[in-house]
């Protein structure tokens, strides 16, 4: 369900809650998706004698009923009312404008009336280092100095005096109902895990606001041993949206289903026959006059010890008419099986090799055959 979000400009720090609590009633009724972004106006411009605040709750604020009017009590009770404050927007996940005010070795300091919360970077939106990806993040920090920020509140201790934000969250709220499963996107890649790679998606104002994973099964349609070896960095990908669980605030993408499944593929797709073909295009059938691709012998060897597997022989091979890759491919196509047969093929140089493979395993058992067997082949 989409976000909304609602901007109530410009008002005052008690004003504002005010406003806040009169419509907290309206809000108990509507979808408890909505976000609020409420704008902070700088304590500096709020007069120095606090009215009465109400918090978001409705409550009447504790300063209101202060009969110690010292400055230093007044300074004690608007820091209670703004931790009480801090602990609301935390239970509701209101979405809170504050204005960042500086910036040190691990993020960047951020206005919450009468405190100062800590917003790290890693918490910031993916759409700063996208934007400018050649400067460092603490360059980025100090170009934000002095800018209001959409965060919320992501933890507020008020004992151990723990204030922390995110911005990433924020742009959850706001930008995670724009994505739906079957959505393409352009992708920027952020980070690479041996679980898979996360990827900041580029949405409809240009900009990077959310973040998805693509899972390593989700990469290619190869076996792939390490995804460093495929995505580094910075890389610009297309992805496509497999899957969106908005209570775990997660985002599933993949590469591989932009992309034709090549396990789908068998000799005569990979070397077409058309009436201009080399004749030489499709070799005999009969194994004992084939010799398999250089590796493939010992593939086929120890494909042989895996418990299931019967029976491996090459059974045709075909010429390209250019070569693909000097190096040894293998992959199991996803041709259904004849009497338990499956079908394999290799691909080397201008070589392509087709193999049958007899097996009482199912198509899943003969990938993780096969991959057990190209962790032990050299």
């Amino acid at each position: 369900m989409p976000i909304f979000v609602a901007t109530i400009a410009s008002v005052s720090a008690h004003s504002f809650l005010s406003l806040l609590a009169s419509t907290s009633d309206a809000s108990s009724t509507s979808s408890s998706s909505s976000s609020f972004i409420l704008p902070l106006k700088s304590p500096s411009k709020r007069s120095s004698i606090f009215p009465s605040r109400v918090s978001l709750s409705g409550k009447p604020d504790p300063i209101a009923g202060v009969l110690d009017t010292s400055p230093e009590s007044v300074r004690r009770a608007r820091r209670s009312a703004d931790w009480k404050a801090a602990r609301e927007y935390l239970d509701s996940g209101f979405i809170y404008e504050g204005r960042i005010e500086g910036s040190n070795a691990g993020g960047l300091l951020v206005r919450f009336y009468s405190l100062v919360g800590f917003l790290p970077f890693p918490q910031l939106s993916p759409s700063h280092s996208c934007k400018e990806p050649y400067k460092s993040i603490q360059d980025i920090a100090k170009s934000l100095i002095g800018s209001l920020i959409s965060v919320k509140v992501i933890q507020a201790d008020e004992k151990n005096r723990k204030l922390i934000f995110s911005e990433k969250e924020a742009a959850r709220s706001k930008f995670s109902g724009q994505v739906a499963v079957g959505d393409v996107y352009e992708g920027k890649v952020g980070s690479v895990e041996d679980y898979g790679a996360f990827v900041h998606l580029r949405l409809s104002d240009g900009l990077y606001h959310l973040t998805g994973l693509v899972h390593v099964s989700e990469v290619s349609w190869d076996l792939v041993q390490d995804v460093r070896d495929i995505l580094s960095e910075g890389d610009e990908v297309t992805v496509k949206v497999i899957n969106v669980n908005k209570n775990k605030s997660r985002i599933t993408l993949s590469i591989r289903q932009l992309e034709e499944d090549p396990l789908l593929e068998t000799l005569d797709k990979v070397i077409p026959q058309e009436s201009s073909a080399e004749p030489d295009s499709f070799g005999p059938k009969g194994d004992s006059e084939i010799i398999p691709l250089p590796g493939l012998e010992t593939i086929i060897e120890e494909l042989l010890q895996e418990e299931g597997i019967v029976d491996v022989r090459v059974n045709r091979q075909g010429f390209e008419k250019r070569v693909v890759s000097q190096d040894l491919q293998l992959w199991l196509s996803n041709a259904p099986p004849v009497e338990k047969k499956f079908t394999l093929l290799a691909r080397a140089g201008r070589q392509v090799q087709e193999i049958q493979l007899t097996t009482s395993l199912d198509q899943e058992g003969i990938k993780r055959a096969l991959q057990r067997v190209l962790e032990r082949v050299p």
